[in-house]
């Protein structure tokens, strides 16, 4: 594995994420979207993963289907193939031009989000992982197709421009989740259309989330994992360690179990 060293995103790509907020990579992981859905699904099958992962079975799950698929936490603290794909080169590479430094990797999640499951509410990342200087960046990778059907994502483009928002609550029919940020005046939210194997890569202020899936039997896989950047010297508690792009601890970073600029912030609450 080589230290990435960035120059794989245009001067329009750049100029789009450092603009909107976002942006879609097409295909990135596209030969290893089948790898991530299987051995999830293998993990799954599985049973309980302590401290990443607890399953309930499906007649004790009370007709909430995401207490028989709940989302896995951190899985690369237990798993190598999450571990592989959460310092990937094909992402380093990617987060290295958008931060114009190293990345340090802090996160990952997979969701499984079959058919039936609620959505997450709008929601800004920094609020949970709290990323000082700057802010976090989100890799957010589509293991199946995702759309308005199946509960693909919601971005509020520009809305990087923003300050991270103290939320409201949300609609517990409609979100797992109890946080909630309005779509400001003058602002919109729009789908992202993606298929499987396309990454979408988001600033931790753009304001975005999902509705429930509402298809018949299409799941909304996703492999999700977030990031800071070399020159962060604080970040929430729940992040730690951070990882460079070969495995190895950062060091000289503060973990801070303080709230943010809203007093709530939950450190063991984890966006999308």
């Amino acid at each position: 594995m080589r230290k990435p060293e960035g120059g794989v995103l245009t001067k329009e790509q750049l100029d789009q994420f450092h603009a909107e907020g976002y942006l879609v990579l097409k295909g990135l992981f596209k030969q290893e979207a089948d790898e991530l859905r299987d051995h999830f699904m293998k993990l799954h099958a599985g049973g309980p993963i302590p401290g990443c992962f607890n399953p309930l079975p499906l007649e004790q799950s009370g007709g909430d289907i995401l207490k028989a698929y709940p989302r896995m936490m951190h899985p690369h603290r237990v798993d190598e193939t999450s571990m592989k794909y959460m310092l990937h080169p094909k992402v380093m590479n990617v987060l290295t031009d958008l931060y114009g430094e190293e990345p340090l990797a802090a996160q990952s999640m997979f969701y499984f989000k079959p058919p039936g499951a609620k959505g997450q509410a709008l929601h800004q990342d920094n609020f949970y992982l709290k990323v000082e200087p700057g802010t976090c960046i989100a890799a957010w990778t589509a293991v199946d197709a995702a759309d308005e059907e199946n509960g693909g994502l919601f971005v509020v483009p520009e809305s990087n421009r923003l300050a991270v928002e103290c939320p409201q609550t949300a609609d517990p029919n409609e979100s797992f989740t109890k946080e909630y940020v309005p779509v400001p005046a003058g602002y919109r939210a729009v789908p992202v259309r993606m298929a499987a194997g396309d990454v979408l890569f988001f600033n931790g202020s753009v304001i975005h989330g999902s509705y429930p899936n509402k298809s018949e039997h299409r799941f909304r896989r996703a492999f999700i994992c977030h990031y800071a950047n070399a020159s962060t010297v604080k970040i929430a508690t729940h992040y730690k360690p951070l990882y460079r792009w070969d495995g190895t601890e950062a060091d000289g970073i503060r973990f801070d179990n303080s709230g943010g600029p809203c007093g709530t912030e939950h450190v063991v609450a984890g966006p999308h």
